[in-house]
């Protein structure tokens, strides 16, 4: 199964999404790509769900892709985010997600057509040194699995050279673009490609990818994919200081180490790798990507790719437990936004807000158990929100001894209505009635009693057609 709900979804931050933004993007294709890729920035798919949302910092400086049919095969999908920084920290993030896969499925093209040219050569030497066909016949098996471990490694190290080629591509394009400031403006960048069973990670700063597995028990385990690239890693730390480059966090930011330029205290990089920021790309900052290479098993259902946003407030178990207990996949990266802008309101109250963005890759299909409907228009049972737990709705059995109970009742679960629909509007008029029925019954007047009821009565009515118009 794809995911489970073993706890309440409302308590993972379903009523911090708004009411409309239940209703999900569908299959929206916004774009195609290189060599027929289809291209989402946003929305859902089968497999996918992806939802940024800006934060109270300014304009949002995060962006994300996902290139299905990536490089033209219908197999291979490719995912990224990114996370701006600097005064033109959005630019930054948007070219790169614009440029990046195109760069990347050239040159994965590139090596194929490589790949195939030494594979025919050696084809044909294969074949100028046949042995006899009874040993091939008694070596048939052996060679056979050579051969393939031969060709996953051939495949691994053919994407990881076309990953740090095209990395390197990218920077270069950054740094000959006019267009863009990128002196003292990058991003991050956290990449994968999913070939089959095969799940390659290219890790650019301080965003992160985590992965989700089960255990022997059978209990959710979340698997880092990367390392958050900071500038306090000791092999980052080294090279940087080897290029004049000095790493120290300032007097009220102990714990975050940054980059600053030999000879002045800017510009303060809380990374150690990415791409642009060229005012430190001579002093230890490096736009090459840290990868790495994990083969899908069974037990693993899905990857999360965020950005910072989300993994400065919740940890990797968190984040895991959100969406595997999310019924819908394709609200699985709207809900972890939301909970994680709930954890930032809750545990930084001074701090604001920073923007978050989500892709969510899930490895197996969607069981039916695991898609409620919750797209459907709103108002209709089963359907939009999910309604909070309670007891069901319909009519009680009254016993005749409390038959009279009900019916004096009747006009106060009226007044309820009234004042949830419109309290500001019908809240002196009722005030006014409630004054003449303490007053009635008082002096035993049923004639008075039973009209000011009749008039109770009539409030609720004009309340539940207010209710319908509005």
């Amino acid at each position: 199964m794809g995911a489970c709900c073993s706890k309440n979804i409302d308590d993972f931050g379903y009523e911090d999404i708004e009411p409309e933004e239940w209703e999900t993007d569908g299959e929206d294709v916004l774009g195609e790509g290189d060599c027929g890729a289809k291209i989402r920035l946003k929305g859902s798919s089968s497999f996918v769900s992806v939802f940024s949302k800006q934060g109270k910092k300014g304009v949002n400086q995060d962006a994300l892709t996902v290139w299905e049919e990536f490089t033209g095969e219908k197999d291979v999908l490719y995912c990224s985010v990114f996370d701006g920084h600097g005064p033109s920290g959005h630019e930054v993030a948007h070219r790169v997600r614009d440029k990046l896969p195109s760069k990347l499925s050239s040159a994965i093209k590139r090596s194929q057509v490589k790949a195939s040219n030494i594979d025919l050569m050696d084809k044909d030497d294969s074949e100028e040194e046949e042995k006899e066909e009874d040993d091939g016949r008694s070596g048939n098996s052996t060679n056979s699995r050579d051969e393939d471990s031969t060709n996953s490694s051939l495949l691994l190290s053919s994407w990881e050279a076309s990953f740090i080629r095209s990395f390197k591509d990218m920077d270069d394009d950054l740094k000959n673009d006019s267009t863009v400031d990128c002196f003292c403006s990058g991003t991050t960048a956290v990449s994968i490609v999913r070939l089959g069973d095969h799940l390659m990670v290219a890790n650019l700063g301080d965003s992160r990818a985590v992965l989700c597995t089960r255990g022997q028990k059978n209990q959710l385990v979340p698997v880092q994919l990367t390392v958050d690239l900071k500038p306090n890693i000791p092999s980052e730390v080294e090279r940087i200081r080897k290029c004049k480059g000095r790493v120290f966090a300032i007097e009220h930011e102990p714990e975050v180490f940054r980059i600053w330029m030999p000879d002045e205290n800017c510009p303060g990089l809380a990374m150690a790798r990415a791409f642009g920021d060229f005012c430190l790309k001579d002093y230890g900052l490096i736009s090459q990507p840290d990868l790495s290479y994990r083969k899908i098993m069974p037990s693993d259902e899905f990857v999360v790719l965020a950005t910072d946003g989300i993994w400065d407030v919740l940890t990797n178990n968190e984040v895991i437990k959100v969406v595997s207990s999310v019924r819908t996949r394709s609200l699985a990266a709207k809900v972890l936004v939301a909970r994680a802008v709930r954890a930032w309101r809750t545990k930084y109250p001074g701090y604001k807000i920073d923007d978050c963005a989500v892709i969510c890759l899930f490895f197996k299909e969607a069981e039916p158990s695991e898609q409620p409907e919750l797209n459907a228009p709103k108002g209709q049972s089963g359907q939009g929100a999910p309604n909070p737990p309670g007891p069901a709705k319909g009519k009680k059995n009254v016993s005749p001894a409390a038959g009279k109970k009900e019916k004096d009742n009747e006009e106060w679960n009226a007044l309820e209505g009234v004042t949830r629909v419109n309290s500001l509007i019908k809240l002196p008029r009722l005030s006014s009635i409630l004054h003449r029925r303490k007053a009635a019954k008082d002096h035993g007047d049923a004639s008075e009693t039973r009209s000011i009821a009749d008039e109770t009565r009539s409030i609720a009515d004009e309340a539940r057609s207010i209710s319908v118009l509005q």
